[in-house]
């Protein structure tokens, strides 16, 4: 039963206070944009790999080099996980990236690790949709407040069995790159950022949207690695995800990923993120 509850005498007051900003970034490091955009005009494609549609594939990029998601065939949206390569319980953080750049992100902006590393994975240097902003809906791309489309959810909201959503794509490439069992694989997958996915909230219900991406072939979106990573993409079930997911009804295409190497010495002194400095003392 709905309850109604009457709003004070000053309600518009209250709804008229001005917001404040959780987390100014105008203090974190600064990534040297410019080295890498230069670094990267000199980069050579070292591996290639690609996710078939409802399939996800793995790649490595070392510290200090660039990889690249590209759509290579029709309008596709991506799942993306990072791992520390060398330590898997640091991984790509999602609600803390949305917390310190916003909702999507493009050129300039990172993805940032876990705790107790907390500190830059991959900084965008290139973004192919950076011209899209943000819409009159409030949609915008490569968003990192959507959580992954998975089977539970699917079986809780329609009483499915549906194994080619994002997260047991990620679960079943995973457990191969590191020859373990699906089980063992499971708890390593965590929420994502959504590559090309054009999402946002309603404005009257606060409900997570998604309408038609617009990637098209050619668009891609590429990230300098400040640490040794391993990633995983997921091609969505559901493609360009004007309509649907977590079905086989969508039309979907797959997903590329490069990795390319820059010239010796193009990063001149550039050295890896160090992990955050807080002593982990907590108080004690």
């Amino acid at each position: 039963m709905t309850q109604y509850v009457t709003p004070p005498s000053d309600a518009d007051d209250r709804r008229a206070v001005e917001p404040v900003i959780c987390y100014p970034n105008e203090t974190l490091p600064k990534s040297d944009l410019a080295l890498y955009q230069n670094a990267l005009d000199t980069a050579e494609t070292v591996s290639v790999v690609q996710a078939a549609p409802r399939e996800a594939c793995t790649f490595q990029a070392p510290a200090g080099s660039f990889f690249r998601v590209t759509s290579v065939e029709g309008p596709q949206v991506g799942d993306l996980n990072l791992w520390n390569a060398r330590d898997l319980s640091e991984r790509f953080y999602s609600g803390k990236t949305r917390a310190l750049h916003g909702t999507h992100v493009t050129i300039g902006e990172r993805m940032w690790s876990s705790f107790p590393h907390l500190r830059p994975m991959a900084t965008i240097v290139e973004d192919s949709l950076a011209w899209y902003g943000m819409d009159r809906f409030g949609g915008s791309v490569h968003d990192v407040i959507g959580t992954r489309c998975d089977p539970y959810t699917g079986n809780l909201l329609s009483d499915v069995q549906y194994h080619h959503c994002c997260h047991s794509n990620l679960t079943r490439a995973l457990a191969d790159a590191l020859g373990v069992s699906l089980q063992e694989a499971e708890p390593h997958v965590h929420d994502v950022l959504n590559v090309f996915m054009c999402t946002g909230f309603t404005r009257d219900t606060g409900q997570y949207f998604m309408k038609a991406s617009p990637v098209r072939p050619g668009d891609h979106l590429t990230f300098f690695a400040e640490i040794d990573v391993l990633g995983a993409l997921s091609a969505c079930p559901g493609g360009d995800c004007s309509a649907s997911h977590t079905s086989d009804v969508a039309q979907c295409y797959p997903l590329q990923v490069e990795v390319l190497r820059p010239a010796e010495g193009a990063l001149a002194d550039w050295q890896s993120p160090e992990p955050n400095g807080y002593d982990q003392s907590h108080g004690r």
